[in-house]
């Protein structure tokens, strides 16, 4: 990985909230959002966190610098993403490791050392069919302790019953984009096309090989985030915010 320094990921990390923000005008809210939950209903100072689809860590640096006791531990299949997080953020109290979600056993691939007081998630999850969603909320649910936390930040959809408010939605989040100015920012598609043609980062590229699956033929709704949620055993579960079709959906174990 020639010339690929901390400097230089931070720079592709840099590079990838922007773009993630042509999606998300209202990204760094949301993250304030998911912080406010878990500052609310975390009960501790030194928190155990797991970062479900950390990607390159933005949210778990986010944490990181609002709760300086918390420890993050972020879960991935991208070896790219996380060869950039790993190298940005060099810190005891965050490390990453590489699991599939969608696969049984990835709760022990992360070897935690206590019980996690919180699962969080954002833009990540909705790369899942319903079956996979409900499993991985399941294994969280069994996880936590009473009060425990599942928090998940994403574009999250009406479904077939709400095809109008599906509509709405999309639109709703694309006129804040044009007001905020991040409209016009570089797209998911640019990003990934810059970063296969950056020389220092072509072993992590060639390590992606195709990278993450991205095919979604069985996509969750809004809805379904929150019935599964209480049927995995949370004890409440519901939508805390929402602009358009950016939500944060939240279950109390």
């Amino acid at each position: 990985m020639t010339g690929l320094d901390a400097a230089r990921a931070r720079y592709w990390i840099e590079r990838w909230d922007r773009q993630q923000e042509h999606y998300m005008p209202d990204r760094e809210q949301r993250f304030e959002v998911i912080g406010d939950v878990v500052h609310e209903l975390g009960g501790r100072e030194d928190l155990l966190i797991v970062d479900l689809g950390v990607g390159p860590g933005t949210l778990s640096q986010r944490l990181l610098d609002r709760f300086p006791a918390a420890s993050v531990v972020g879960v991935d299949a991208d070896p790219l993403l996380l060869g950039l997080a790993d190298l940005a953020y060099d810190s005891p109290r965050f490390r990453t490791v590489f699991a599939d979600l969608r696969r049984e056993g990835w709760l022990d691939a992360l070897d935690l050392d206590r019980v996690p007081d919180a699962f969080v998630s954002t833009t990540a999850l909705h790369w899942m069919n319903r079956d996979p969603l409900r499993d991985l909320i399941r294994t969280c649910a069994q996880a936590l302790k009473p009060g425990g936390l599942f928090v998940d930040g994403d574009h999250l959809y009406e479904g077939p019953a709400g095809p109008r408010l599906d509509a709405l939605g999309r639109s709703m989040t694309a006129r804040r984009a044009e007001r905020q100015g991040t409209a016009a920012a570089e797209d998911w598609a640019s990003w990934w096309d810059a970063v296969n043609r950056a020389p220092e980062l072509a072993e992590l590229v060639r390590l992606r090989n195709g990278g993450f699956e991205h095919t979604v033929r069985d996509r969750p709704t809004v809805h379904d985030y929150v019935a599964f949620a209480r049927d995995a055993g949370f004890a409440e579960a519901g939508i805390v915010w929402q602009y358009g079709d950016d939500r944060v959906v939240v279950g109390i174990r």
